[in-house]
């Protein structure tokens, strides 16, 4: 068994009593997964209504299913501000979330990054206790460098821009992800999380749904009309994409039948009249 504090004490987190805290952040109000995406959890997180954060150094997790908690960074605590009046960054996504008046200024220590999103430990059953003092802790897994997360099956596919692209961009760590979706055709779906407004589209080419998914990794716009029209206006758009898939279909359906699957989904969800479907 690999034990969350002898990894981090060998990669130079200093050892002392009440030296250290644990923190493990989720949330059923606001999408933490998108605030990572777009590179906002630290400001999530520095914010806080009570002194919890009574400590020299900070290991910050992103909850998971089944009481898991996935690495977020490795922090300094650097001192602490008292504004009640201070209003969030003007890019932050929640602007209509009350910031609390403790303001910690946090900064990544070296010889961690590497881990960051692969080291995955249980939490265990005290969930609800989401700051603790640094304990003993075992490490579930560490996961392969790229890794996205686990494929659980078509149905339950729902990726962020950032996941897409880490998933696209390293086979060998998604090699479940790269095999179910490039052997089948299908019509998915982009939500653009930051509006609400959807994309509907289909594959049918070479590598399936996978095949056109890596377009997007590329572009983020795949070569859809409405959505190049949205990354022009603002590149950093894709960061709010989320990508599931509607119906998964054999490849040895021909384009049209296809095409027809798209279209039916197009008209239940109205993705023409009130998505970002031209056509």
């Amino acid at each position: 068994m690999i034990d969350l504090c002898e990894l981090l004490f060998a990669r130079g987190l200093p050892q002392g009593h009440r030296l250290t805290k644990l923190v493990r952040h989720q949330s059923n109000e606001w999408d933490l997964q998108n605030l990572a995406a777009h590179e906002q959890l630290d400001t999530y997180q520095s914010n806080q209504g009570r002194p919890v954060f009574n400590c020299k150094y900070l290991v910050s997790f992103l909850g998971e299913k089944h009481s898991l908690a996935r690495l977020h960074g490795v922090y300094g605590v650097k001192g602490v501000s008292r504004d009640a009046n201070r209003p969030w960054p003007s890019d932050y996504l929640y602007q209509h979330a009350s910031p609390g008046p403790l303001w910690y200024d946090l900064e990544k220590l070296p010889g961690f990054t590497d881990l960051e999103k692969r080291v995955v430990i249980k939490w265990g059953a005290s969930a609800r206790a989401w700051v603790q003092w640094l304990n003993s802790r075992e490490v579930i897994e560490i996961l392969p460098h790229g890794y996205a997360r686990e494929f659980l099956g078509f149905d339950e596919v729902l990726l962020t821009y950032h996941e897409l692209c880490e998933m696209v961009t390293n086979p060998a760590s998604n090699r479940e992800w790269h095999r179910a979706l490039g052997s089948v055709a299908g019509v998915y779906l982009i939500t653009d999380t930051h509006d609400g407004r959807q994309y509907v589209g289909s594959a049918h080419g070479v590598d399936g749904i996978l095949g056109r998914w890596k377009s997007y990794a590329s572009t983020g716009h795949g070569g859809n009309r409405l959505l190049r029209d949205l990354l022009l206006k603002n590149p950093q758009a894709a960061k709010s994409f989320q990508f599931s898939i509607l119906r998964a279909l054999p490849t040895s359906l021909t384009k049209d039948e296809i095409l027809s699957n798209e279209t039916l989904y197009k008209k239940k969800l109205g993705s023409r009249a009130h998505g970002l479907n031209a056509n």
